[in-house]
C-alpha cells in the first residue's frame, strides 16, 4: 500500500515542481553542488587522483586507526563523566 502511495506521489508533476521550487529543495541542491566542488578542489590539491592503490590502502587504514582512537576516547571521557 505504501509503495503505492509512493508510486502516485513520485509521479504527480505538479507535486514535484512544488517541491522543485521550495526553498529546502533549492538550499540543499546548493549545498550539494557546493561541496561536489569543493570536494573537487581538494582532491585537485592532493593530487588524489594521482593516488596509486598501495598509497590509497595506506590512507584508508590511518583513517580508520584515527576514527578508532576517537572512537575509543569518546567512550573513556562517557565512562568518566558517568
Amino acid at each position: 500500500m505504501l509503495r503505492v502511495i509512493l508510486r502516485y506521489l513520485a509521479n504527480n508533476e505538479q507535486l514535484i515542481q512544488r517541491l522543485a521550487e521550495s526553498y529546502p529543495m533549492r538550499r540543499a541542491a546548493q549545498l550539494l553542488v557546493s561541496a561536489y566542488y569543493r570536494g573537487r578542489a581538494i582532491a585537485q590539491d592532493q593530487k588524489i587522483g594521482e593516488m596509486t592503490p598501495e598509497k590509497f590502502k595506506r590512507m584508508m587504514n590511518t583513517f580508520k586507526t584515527n576514527v578508532q582512537q576517537e572512537i575509543k576516547a569518546a567512550k573513556e571521557d562517557l565512562k568518566k563523566r558517568q
